[in-house]
C-alpha cells in the first residue's frame, strides 16, 4: 500500500511509518508550553527526526479535552517560524495539525507534505486546499468538539460507527478532489471516547483496515491509558503507551503519532518482526 504525500510517496507494506509530534501550545495535555517558543520546537522537531521519525506533525491548537479553539491567525503566528526554521531539513516530511483550512494553506505553501485534520473536514475549504497541494491527509474521527467531547460520550456500536463516519469523510474528499493514495484514517482515540471505546477500537482495528485505506492510531501518553494503570500522569505512561501500540501494529496500523519516537521505533520494529514470522 502507498501513501502518497505531494513528491513523496511512501511504502507501508515495508514497515510502519512513526509521526513525531510537535505541540507549539501552552496548553496541550501532555508537554504544553515546553515548546511554546519557535527555538525550542525547531530543536525538538531536529531531535525527533535524529530519533528516527518518518514524519513531524506540528500543531498549534490544543485538542485536549475541555480545550478552546485557538483562531487560525494565532495558530499561524505560532507554527510560522517553526516551519521557516525546519525549511533547511530538506529530508524531513512535515505535517500541519490543524482544522483550519487557512492555516493548512499557508503551512502546505511553507513546506508541509501533509494535513492532519481531526475535524473530519469540519471546515468546507479543507479538501480544496489539500487537493490542489497533492498533500496527504489524515481524517480522525472525534464525537463533539475538544472542549465538549468528554462530556458523556456514547455508541450504540464505536467501531461500527467510527468506520461508517471515516469512510464516508474519505468518500466526501474524494469527491473533492483528494486523491485516494493521499488519504489515511484515524478512529479518534480519546477523542469523544471512554476507555472501552478506545479499548474496542483497538481491539478491532481491522475493520477500519478493512475500509481500504492506511490507518493512523494516536494513543501516545493518552488519559485512558493513565485510567487503566492507576491514574498515571502522562509523563508515566511510557510502558502504557507501548503496549498499545504493539496492539495497534499488530492489529494492522500503519501510522502511529507519538510522542516518544526512539521507544516507538523499537515497539514497531519488534511488532512487525513477530508479525512477519
Amino acid at each position: 500500500m502507498i501513501w502518497r504525500c505531494g513528491e513523496r510517496a511512501f511504502d507501508l507494506a515495508e514497515r510502519s511509518l512513526i509521526m513525531g509530534v510537535v505541540n507549539v501550545t501552552p496548553d496541550s495535555f501532555s508537554d504544553g508550553g515546553r515548546f511554546l517558543e519557535p527555538d525550542a520546537a525547531v530543536a525538538h522537531a531536529r531531535a525527533l527526526l535524529a530519533e528516527g521519525a518518518d514524519l513531524i506533525d506540528l500543531g498549534a491548537e490544543s485538542t485536549r479535552p475541555g480545550s478552546a479553539p485557538v483562531p487560525p491567525e494565532e495558530q499561524w503566528q505560532r507554527l510560522r517560524p517553526v516551519f521557516e526554521g525546519l525549511a533547511a531539513e530538506t529530508g524531513a516530511v512535515l505535517s500541519v495539525d490543524t482544522a483550519s483550512a487557512l492555516v493548512a494553506q499557508r503551512a502546505l505553501a511553507a513546506g508541509a507534505r501533509v494535513v492532519n485534520d481531526v475535524s473530519a473536514l469540519g471546515d468546507p475549504a479543507m479538501a480544496a486546499v489539500v487537493a490542489e497541494a497533492r498533500a496527504g491527509l489524515a481524517i480522525m474521527h472525534m464525537q463533539g468538539t475538544p472542549a465538549t467531547m468528554q462530556a458523556a460520550p456514547g455508541y450504540t456500536d464505536v467501531v461500527t460507527e467510527v468506520a461508517a463516519f471515516l469512510a464516508a469523510r474519505a468518500a466526501a474528499a474524494e469527491e473533492a478532489g483528494v486523491a485516494r493514495a493521499a488519504i489515511v484514517l484515524d478512529p479518534g482515540i480519546g477523542f469523544g471516547k471512554t476507555v472501552a471505546h478506545n479499548l474496542a477500537l483497538l481491539a478491532r482495528l481491522d475493520a477500519l483496515v478493512d475500509l481500504g485505506y492506511p490507518v493512523l492510531v494516536g494513543v501516545s501518553r493518552k488519559g485512558f491509558i493513565g485510567q487503566l494503570l492507576g491514574g498515571r500522569p502522562p509523563a508515566d505512561r511510557l510502558l502504557g503507551t507501548a503496549a498499545a501500540l504493539a496492539a495497534a501494529v499488530a492489529h494492522g496500523a500503519r501510522l502511529l503519532r507519538v510522542h516518544d519516537v526512539a521507544a516507538a521505533r523499537d515497539v514497531v520494529t519488534l511488532a512487525e518482526a513477530i508479525a512477519r514470522a
